[in-house]
């Protein structure tokens, strides 16, 4: 009895040498697996025999099992790659994914991520990455993630103009013209003009020109109008005024703080612009002026609008936002990835093709966005696998000599057999 358990011995560590040898082959298979967590075998000695001998009862062997296979969770090397939606996670993250119309949800380290026809963030598998999307105003919505979609896939539309802001200098050596009319077709009637574009709810673009007149040196003050697409000056009723510093002075206190007061804003409307948009089309002109001894300039201006665009590239940028660019230059954040951090990641299910579905043993988990918790998102990255080859072929060298060690217990112990068998001759 006590031979034929020798043997079974060997045969337990034989099949357990196997599976070891199978989790060593799956690690080597998966060298170049995007995402790609090793794993490792855990053995365990059988339950003991007990024996009685001269000198009391000892206990016996029965062999070798394997107690558990084991994810090893370590973090992987980055390949730099040149496609703008592969982002890689540095940290103990998950990308999360799922089915279209199924909510099961699965994680995910690889982020081989690409758009499908329907304008939906997937994997290779098709799932659909997912995230929190941003309302219109660029603001993320709360609640919880959903499927990330590109919808404006085509053009997208026009907003036409509501501010537009001129930050410009007026030299204090300008001409005094006195108060009275500007005409935009006699330059003698005003010290300086500046131009910029911009948009009605077509898209079209129209050319809105300011002229400045200094009407008092004493006072600093300067009047103003504005002339749409080339057409008659028409004045404003605000006027720009100065204290002795040079700095904008809206309420005439000469700005006892040292400080300019806030920049002039003066609404005007554009009745119709005759091409079939909207009627009444409000600009607030932003007058962000200084009166320095310095040649007038346009030192900066900027406006609101913009004319339709097409979609030219949509890509993630490092804090895992997916931005769609567009042909007029407008930048739309559609959705900012999630990513899940569980309690014991060990516990989660193997489920294909590079991917995880939670389980009791997973534990508590946590979605969130990236950040120092959950992980760091890298652009135009892709995470190998952690797998060691070295290590691993160490591993299989020490598997082998074990297996073959236990079928050296099992071919010695039938040679014990025989001749045991051989004593009746």
């Amino acid at each position: 009895m006590g031979i034929q358990s020798a043997m079974f011995s060997g045969v337990s560590g034989l099949n357990t040498n196997s599976q070891a040898m199978s989790v060593i082959g799956n690690n080597l298979a998966n060298t170049n697996t995007l995402g790609f967590k090793g794993a490792r075998s855990v053995f365990s000695d059988l339950l003991s025999s007990n024996v009685f001998g001269s000198g009391g009862t000892s206990q016996v062997g029965r062999g070798v099992g394997l107690s558990t296979i084991d994810n090893i969770f370590s973090q992987g090397t980055f390949e730099t790659t040149n496609s703008d939606t592969d982002v890689a996670i540095e940290g103990e993250g998950f990308f999360v994914v799922s089915e279209l119309a199924n909510e099961s949800m699965y994680y995910t380290r690889a982020g081989a991520f690409r758009f499908n026809e329907e304008g939906y963030l997937v994997n290779p598998e098709n799932f659909i990455v997912q995230g929190k999307a941003f309302d219109d105003a660029g603001v993320l919505l709360p609640g919880d993630p959903g499927n990330i979609q590109v919808t404006n896939v085509g053009l997208i539309e026009a907003k036409p103009t509501g501010e537009l802001t001129y930050t410009t200098n007026l030299d204090a050596n300008s001409d005094e013209l006195g108060v009275g009319a500007i005409d935009a077709a006699l330059p003698a009637t005003y010290n300086y003009t500046a131009s910029s574009q911009v948009f009605d709810s077509l898209g079209e673009p129209h050319l809105v020109s300011v002229y400045w007149r200094l009407e008092d040196t004493a006072t600093n003050t300067w009047g103003m109008a504005y002339a749409v697409d080339g057409g008659a000056a028409v004045a404003l009723p605000d006027k720009l005024a100065f204290d002795g510093k040079g700095l904008l002075d809206t309420d005439g206190d000469g700005n006892p703080t040292g400080e300019a007061d806030p920049p002039l804003v003066s609404a005007i409307t554009i009745a119709d612009w005759g091409n079939g948009s909207d009627l009444n089309q409000v600009i607030d002109l932003t007058f962000d002026c200084t009166q320095f001894d310095s040649a007038s300039v346009v030192i900066g201006q900027n406006q609101d609008g913009y004319g339709a665009g097409e979609l030219t590239n949509v890509a993630i940028d490092g804090d895992g936002i997916v931005v769609a660019s567009y042909s007029n230059g407008e930048e739309v954040k559609i959705a900012q990835l999630v990513l899940a951090k569980f309690q014991n990641p060990g516990g989660l299910s193997l489920a294909g093709s590079n991917q995880y579905a939670a389980t009791e043993e997973s534990g508590t988990i946590r979605i969130g966005l990236p950040g120092p918790e959950l992980g760091k998102i890298f652009t135009n990255s892709l995470e190998q696998s952690n797998v060691d080859m070295g290590q691993e072929f160490v591993k299989m060298i020490t598997t082998q000599r074990g297996f073959q060690a236990n079928s050296k217990i099992i071919s010695t112990v039938d040679e014990m057999l025989g001749e045991l068998i051989n004593l009746k001759r």
